[in-house]
């Protein structure tokens, strides 16, 4: 099959932020297991990525993960292949504690109509680079609008807490044993749009050519080493939210979990979340290239490189070094007419202690 092309590039030592690899697609989500294996995907945004989840060697070389026949799907061939059993629009890949790779496929190409039967989760044993669950979303879950965005899960690995960053935001909450889920703070403000942030780059409204800025719900999440917090902020917004995890039962009435949802902090305009092991929140800032961490009071800048444009997705490897995306959302066609369908994207790295 096609195979996304990738240089390995060691930066000077003198900089900061070192370029761990460069993709001729565009390249969104980045995770990292804990024995080191580094795997990326490929969302088919504005162009058919010819594979949706690699993994990637320490040779530099790419291999889509788990198997090609998994990454076999092709826009222009929807109508042949299943959307249970291909990724169609892979948003987020994420290592858990317990020895697999969870794949996030919202099922929506180009950001826009879910394909029937398409969203899903999918769990990869990384011992055996198998396939062993696939849970599927239906339409009382992946409602009309919805965009699977990213994923966390609880320490003991029973649940996972999903951002739905499409038309009407929410929290997603999974029971990965019984392949259940249901929604939670459906249309809250807390998982919505804020409608009077503008969203700058290089301090200039980003905007479509008929004048929309990108409009993004509840997008980065991160959940406290303990389990028992859960934050989530929309893109599209400046505020940081937090939830106790005890209260996203089925069981709790809607009413009571938004009682218990508490605004932590005025944050920026914010794709991703991570909460590192040493239980620092680290959050992406898009409009200045930087990713920043929150040290209880206030936000402060962990890098700044003109490099970073659109820091996206955020990861810590077993050293805790910090991997980031840059999936240059501000170059792609949406923005800039004429500019080419396929981009050149980077993945970084930094450590917190340099």
């Amino acid at each position: 099959m096609d195979q996304i092309q990738i240089t390995t590039v060691k930066a000077a030592s003198s900089s900061r932020l070192v370029e761990v690899a460069k993709f001729d697609h565009q390249v969104t989500g980045v995770t990292v297991s804990g024995d080191g294996r580094v795997f990326v995907n490929f969302p088919r945004w504005t162009d058919d990525a010819p594979v949706s989840v690699a993994e990637l060697h320490p040779d530099g070389h790419i291999t889509p993960y788990p198997d090609e026949a998994w990454n076999a799907w092709r826009n222009a061939k929807a109508t042949q292949m299943p959307v249970a059993k291909h990724f169609v629009c892979v948003q987020s890949v994420v290592a858990d504690q317990h020895g697999a790779l969870w794949v996030l496929d919202p099922a929506a190409p180009g950001n826009e109509k879910i394909l029937p039967g398409g969203p899903k989760l999918v769990r990869i044993d990384l011992a055996t680079n198998e396939v062993t669950k696939v849970i599927l979303f239906d339409e009382s879950v992946a409602i009309h609008g919805t965009y699977l965005n990213d994923i966390r899960f609880s320490p003991d690995g029973t649940t996972g807490y999903i951002t739905d960053s499409g038309t009407r935001g929410a929290i997603i909450v999974v029971d990965l044993h019984a392949g259940t889920a249901f929604r939670v703070l459906d249309g809250h403000p807390s998982t919505q749009v804020e409608p009077d942030v503008v969203v700058e780059i290089e301090g200039k409204p980003l905007r479509r050519p008929d004048g929309r800025q990108p409009a993004f719900a509840a997008d980065g999440i991160a959940l406290s080493k303990d389990g028992a917090t859960l934050y989530w902020q929309a893109l599209t917004g400046r505020t940081l939210y937090s939830v106790p995890t005890a209260m996203l039962t089925r069981a709790t009435p809607a009413a009571h979990i938004e009682e218990h949802v508490s605004r932590v902090t005025t944050t920026c305009v914010a794709d991703g979340l991570w909460m590192s092991r040493s239980g620092t929140l680290y959050v992406t800032s898009p409009g200045d290239c930087a990713v920043k961490s929150w040290n209880g009071s206030e936000l402060v800048i962990a890098v700044e490189d003109p490099r970073l444009r659109w820091p996206d997705t955020l990861s810590e490897g077993p050293d805790g070094t910090i991997y980031v995306t840059a999936s240059h959302m501000q170059d792609t066609v949406w923005f800039k007419p004429g500019a080419p369908v396929s981009l050149a994207t980077e993945l970084f790295a930094f450590s917190p202690k340099a």
